[in-house]
Order: structure tokens, then sequence, then C-alpha cells
């Protein structure tokens, strides 16, 4: 399969030629061309020219930014400000606030207007709604004006930053779902005969869900101490693992006029298939959060879990007892049309943002651009502490992140990054995902049906996407669709 990265600005550019052609976009507001000025700035040099420009533009006044970032996250913020100051003379002020609740504060500085904060970093999935609600600053005009040719190419991830066409952030986090496995088990010489034995096929970094489940249902004696594996099956998490699923088995999750399809028969097969797997994960998979099943996984019994580059830092530190005994993969994908179709999900992520409120909208753009230019996001992504993974082509080539990471993790974060399906990036997406969480909550209770949790969250969607205003939605998911990574656009009905 192609791994070239997906050229969202190309995508987009063709996206509002063919639809303004077909005159859908009349009546819509914010689709116009971005038109790009002549710079000075270059990927290599992008960081001192925004710099320069922000200090001409504050040039004999005093002026400051407040940046709200989650909880957690100053070690990748504060190294970079402090530059930006030391450039500029502009002064960086902090507002942090819990992670799980920086997208609401944001969404309700749009009825506030405090000016609280110039710059935010809320979760990428919240972009459609922050956009809908007027808080954020539509930076194409700034982009046309600082932005240089190609500093998107090396972005490896930058489907959330639009919304409609329109450029709303900048992705400053690699937050793709990639694969752990217990190699010691893999490379087992009797593990590998048995399972062969049984399957036809030796141990290996599963290709398929199918392969995965198989592997998982194997290594899965308790009475022996071992697991299958980790994954999680909290209600919050139990949603982005059906996503990765679904999409597997060659579906969109809703067709050109926005009918949900994730009902059909591949989106059910998916979710029977999950519930199955189920049964052979750990005890705590049903009740540890994020930082448990670090901690459970990185005790060496179990086989398989997914993550983020979080859970690497974790698992590649001294607390962990899996510390370099691990094999790395993509998220596993399906067999359609007799051909192996991967859909890599990028379902998180942080995003630098600017408040249509701030007194500085321009110098608060330029920082945005200086903090996630290759040079400075490098300084950034280096924090082990804190929540931004790689992102960009140049992090994977720095010293000190092979260090966190560990080179073959990043070999696999890289090439999932730049394949990744998004989020369902739609206004309400709180909402379409909060109505799939419970009914998958419900199916793996055992209270629902797969099918009918499906057909109940399908009839929820269909209420919410009128709520949302259908139009406005079809031009978003439109949008989206033709930004999908073009080798799995091409295989996705």
């Amino acid at each position: 399969m192609s791994k070239e990265i997906p050229n969202v600005e190309s995508s987009r550019r063709r996206f509002l030629q063919g639809t303004a052609a077909a005159g859908a976009l009349s009546l819509a507001p914010g689709f116009v061309m971005r038109p790009r000025t002549a710079s000075a700035a270059t990927l290599g040099n992008v960081h001192t020219e925004a710099a320069k420009a922000a200090k001409g533009l504050a040039a004999g006044r005093q002026v400051s930014l407040t940046i709200m970032q989650p909880s957690g996250s100053l070690g990748n913020v504060k190294p970079v400000a402090d530059k930006f100051t030391a450039e500029t003379g502009i002064e960086i002020k902090y507002l942090e606030v819990p992670l799980g609740e920086i997208n609401q504060k944001v969404l309700l500085e749009a009825v506030s207007k405090t000016g609280a904060f110039d710059i935010a970093l809320p979760a990428t999935f919240g972009i459609p709604d922050l956009a809908e609600s007027g808080i954020l600053v539509n930076m194409d005009q700034y982009a046309g004006k600082y932005e240089p040719e190609g500093f998107q190419d090396d972005a490896l991830f930058s489907i959330g930053d639009y919304y409609k066409g329109s450029l709303y952030g900048y992705q400053t986090d690699g937050d793709t779902y990639v694969m752990f496995y217990n190699k010691d088990w893999l490379d087992n010489l009797d593990e590998n005969k048995g399972f062969a034995d049984k399957h036809g096929y030796k141990l290996k970094v599963p290709d398929t869900w199918e392969e995965l489940d198989a592997m998982m249902a194997w290594f899965h004696r308790p009475d022996k101490g071992m697991y299958g594996g980790a994954l999680y099956r909290t209600q919050f998490f139990l949603a982005w693992e059906w996503w990765g699923r679904f999409h597997a088995k060659g579906s969109y999750p809703l067709d050109d006029d926005l009918n949900p399809q994730i009902n059909n028969d591949g989106g059910v097969a998916a979710l029977e298939e999950m519930l199955a797997a189920s049964e052979h994960l750990y005890p705590g998979a049903r009740t540890n959060g994020l930082f448990e099943n670090f901690e459970a996984f990185g005790a060496g019994d179990k086989f398989a879990n997914i993550g983020w580059g979080g859970t690497q830092k974790f698992l590649n530190s001294d607390k962990s007892m899996i510390k370099g005994r691990m094999a790395f993969g993509s998220m596993p994908g399906g067999m359609v049309d007799g051909k192996l179709l991967r859909t890599p999900y990028f379902n998180w992520g942080w995003n630098y943002v600017v408040s249509s409120v701030s007194a500085e909208p321009e110098i608060a753009y330029l920082f945005t651009l200086y903090a996630c230019s290759p040079a400075m996001s490098t300084i950034a992504v280096r924090d082990p502490g804190g929540y931004f993974d790689p992102f960009r082509g140049a992090h994977y080539e720095d010293a000190e992140i092979a260090g966190t990471y560990s080179p073959e993790f990043l070999a696999v974060h890289k090439q999932s990054m730049r394949g990744s399906i998004p989020d369902l990036y739609l206004k309400g997406q709180g909402e379409y995902f909060d109505e799939l969480r419970v009914n998958l909550g419900a199916a793996d209770a055992g209270t629902k049906t797969p099918k009918k949790a499906l057909d109940d969250t399908a009839r929820s969607w269909e209420r919410i996407t009128r709520r949302m205003g259908k139009r406005s939605q079809k031009v978003q998911w439109a949008f989206l669709k033709s930004i999908y990574p073009a080798d799995i656009r091409g295989r996705l009905k």
C-alpha cells in the first residue's frame, strides 16, 4: 500500500474547485482559496521569520500573550515560548486547565468573550465545534501571508487542522493508534510451532484484526498468569477500537447524503468480533483507565496492547518490565476484495488555535506558526514527560526523541501517521461519539445485541445531523472524505 504523505492543501484545493464548480458552495461562508503573498520564510527558517514578524508588529508596545494549555503539557509549551520571548520581547503567560475540560473552556469563551487567553491547545476532534462557535480565528489570511510553501508537507497528519476547507489550527501532537506486542512470546519457538499447527501460519506482528484476535486467544491462559491482551474496554475507549475495526471492513461511517452506514453488515461484524476478543483480555480491561493500562501492559504478562506515543514513553522507561522486549505494528486492517486494507487511526492530538477575541490575533498566529515549525516543535516533542508526540518528519531524525521512544517504535509510528484516517471531524463530534460509546458499552455488557446497538446509534446520529444542520454537515463531510489518505479513500465505499 502506498505510504505517501497526504497533501491536505492539494486535496483542499481540489475539493474547493470541484464543489465551487458544482455550485455547492455558493452560500457557504469561508470557502475561499488562500491567497499567498511573497514570504522570506522557508521550512528551515520559518521560526526565525515568524519571530521577526511578531517583533515588528509589537514594536514600541508592551505585548503579552496568554496560552491556555491542558495540564501536563507545560513542559512541551514553555521551552518554545521562552525562546519566542527571547527573540521578540513578547511575554508569554500560561493558563492551565484539566486536559478533559480544555475544549469546553475554549467553547465557553465564545459566549463570555473575556479575552482570558489568546492561544489555546484543544483536542483536535473539537475543532469543528469550536470553529462553528466563532471562537477560533480562521487562519487562512495569516497563513497566506506567513506560512511558507510546503509547511504542511512535513507535517504527517494535518487533516484535523482544517474545517470546511479553511485552516483553524496547527497540529502539535501525533496521536495515531499503534499496537504493542510481547516480542518474547512472538519469538518463542514452541509457541510458534503450536500456533502454526493450529492456524497454518506462524506468529508475527498481525496484519489483520482476525490475526490479532487469534493470537490473543492463543496466549490467553489466565490459570498460568498469561493474558491475550490489554486492549481498553472502558466505555470511553471502546469507540476508538471499533472505529478502526469498522473502517477495515471497507466502509465510510456515512454515505454522501449523511445516512449512517455504521450498522451495515461490516459494522455489525466488526462489533461482534470486538466483543469476542474481549474474552481474551486481562481482568482490568473494563475498569482501568489510561495510566493503569500503561502499568498493566508494562508488567510483561500480556501479549498485545493498543495506544499512542505516550504509552511508549512509559513502556520504554525504567518503570516498565517489558522495556526492550516489544514489537510494534500499525493498527491491524482487514481483507477487502481479497487485498489487505490498513486504516491507521488518528484519534486525539492537541492543536494550536487562536482566539477570535484576542487583542493580538496576528501575533498570536505567528506564535503558533513559530511553535509548530520543524525546529521549535522538535524542542517541544523532546520533553519525555509531556503530551506532544512526533508529528513532523524532522522529529524522527532527532537523537533525543529516538532515545525517549526507541527507533523501532518511531519507524512504525511514522508509517502510521502518514496513513491515518481521521476522527469524525463534524460539528457535534462529541455527541455522535457519545451515542456510539453508550451503545457499544451496552453491547459489551450484553444488554443489547450488536445489531440493535448499532441501529440505535444510527437513529441517534440521524437526529444529531438534523439538529446540527444537514446541509452544513454535508459540506464538511464532503471535504473530510476528500482528504482521507488517497490509498484508503479509493477503497472505502
